[in-house]
């Protein structure tokens, strides 16, 4: 299951990654509640907006971002964009211990942290594969989540302390200081132990060669088809555990903190259950939809709290099969010279559909209530079965007409 981190190098990242994704989970949790309960009265629609400006970025630079992870080196692009991150953190956490940020400055920098995580996340998602060798790369990207999961069960949790205790600001400035980790165990990472892929050489075409490359692939177009789905309606958990626990349950924010590390315990196992598979199968991804949407159907209809908060963790367990299985088989499947674009698309579908996803789920909840906005989650999964269900179908029919057209010489039809 760790293997991995056998790596010196892979583990340096590891731990450098932990702690900033402690940071960044406390910075998620404080911002939803701020918007949620500070700057607006419980407002689902203005959470959906902020989460839409973070990722719409994704939808107009992340084939740009792709051709940058593949044409320059990625250890220099991470170490400037974990440096533009941190100053970001730190100048919405001045302003709100100023006392001067409003509804409009955190969408101004959730919209700027979207444009610099556009470019972070093909660089990141890539680099891993550079710190292992091929036999490891399955089980480092699902050791990456169990480092960001891992980070999700201690973050929410201590932001809604934080918030409760010192207020929003402080949780902003913290985190700013846990980017430094990130920076300096990409900074010790030696050189010479890493196995860079073949840079792509400056031309003409290369987004529409990438786009090409998936569109030639059913597979990656059926992990891509299911993805959109699931990141676009299914992975509005700040929405859903904002307007659940605060909503329909009357509760705060020490309280909206603990469900969102609740979720955590099923990220992480659903995390480290992906580590332990020798390979990404595709039927992971598919089986994981038809539990995504069963376990969200039974946290829409949770008749208590608690009731509610334990359904969260089997819901963090499909979800993160899903998305750690994907992450997994698109890398492990693509061509090295051609990953950076892929997984930029990849990103872009998973990520891009929440500016689409997001304001509707907001809204959804708004105006029908938050049971029937976690209806859009298990909508999602339910649409991801039927993808896998067809691609299943189609590819069963593909190998029976490969054995019927290699029959023996001599057979003839009766017909």
């Amino acid at each position: 299951m760790f293997r991995s981190l056998r790596i010196r190098n892979y583990r340096l990242w590891f731990t450098g990654a932990l702690v900033s994704n402690v940071g960044t989970w406390m910075q998620r949790t404080a911002q939803s509640w701020l918007v949620f309960d500070e700057l607006t009265d419980h407002d689902a629609t203005a959470m959906g907006v902020v989460m839409a400006l973070q990722f719409v970025p994704q939808l107009l630079l992340a084939p740009y971002a792709g051709v940058l992870a593949d044409r320059y080196d990625r250890r220099r692009i991470l170490v400037i964009t974990q440096g533009v991150m941190a100053l970001l953190a730190l100048g919405l956490g001045i302003l709100l211990l100023l006392d001067v940020a409003q509804l409009p400055t955190v969408y101004a920098f959730a919209l700027g942290l979207g444009i610099v995580a556009t470019f972070d996340a093909p660089v990141r998602q890539t680099f891993v594969s550079e710190m292992v060798p091929d036999t490891h790369v399955s089980n480092a990207v699902a050791l990456n989540s169990t480092s960001f999961n891992s980070a999700r069960l201690i973050g929410p949790a201590v932001a809604g302390v934080l918030v409760a205790a010192v207020g929003t600001g402080w949780v902003f400035m913290i985190n700013t200081l846990t980017f430094a980790a990130m920076i300096c165990a990409i900074v010790l990472i030696d050189a010479a132990k890493l196995r860079p892929a073949p840079r792509a050489r400056r031309a003409r075409g290369q987004i529409r060669e990438g786009i090409g490359y998936v569109l030639h692939r059913p597979d990656l177009v059926a992990v891509m088809s299911t993805i959109f789905m699931i990141g676009t309606f299914g992975m509005n958990f700040a929405v859903f555990l904002a307007a659940m626990g605060g909503s329909v349950f009357g509760r705060g924010s020490e309280e909206f903190g603990v469900l969102n590390s609740i979720l955590a315990v099923g990220t992480l196992t659903g995390a480290l259950l992906s580590a332990r598979r020798a390979r990404a199968r595709l039927r992971y991804i598919f089986l994981g939809c038809v539990a995504f949407a069963i376990t969200c159907l039974g946290a829409a209809t949770a008749p208590t709290l608690w009731v509610f908060a334990l359904w969260l963790i089997p819901c963090g367990i499909a979800s993160l099969t899903i998305m750690t299985t994907a992450n997994a088989y698109v890398q492990t499947t693509t061509a090295p010279a051609m990953r950076g674009r892929v997984m930029s698309l990849y990103m872009a579908i998973f990520m891009g559909g929440t500016p689409i996803g997001a304001p509707t789920v907001g809204w959804l909840t708004d105006t029908l209530g938050a049971r029937w906005g976690m209806g859009a989650a298990v909508l999602a999964g339910v649409v991801g079965a039927l993808i896998g269900a067809c691609f299943a179908w189609r590819l069963r029919r593909e190998r029976q007409l490969a054995t019927s057209s290699t029959a023996a010489p001599g057979t003839t039809s009766r017909g």
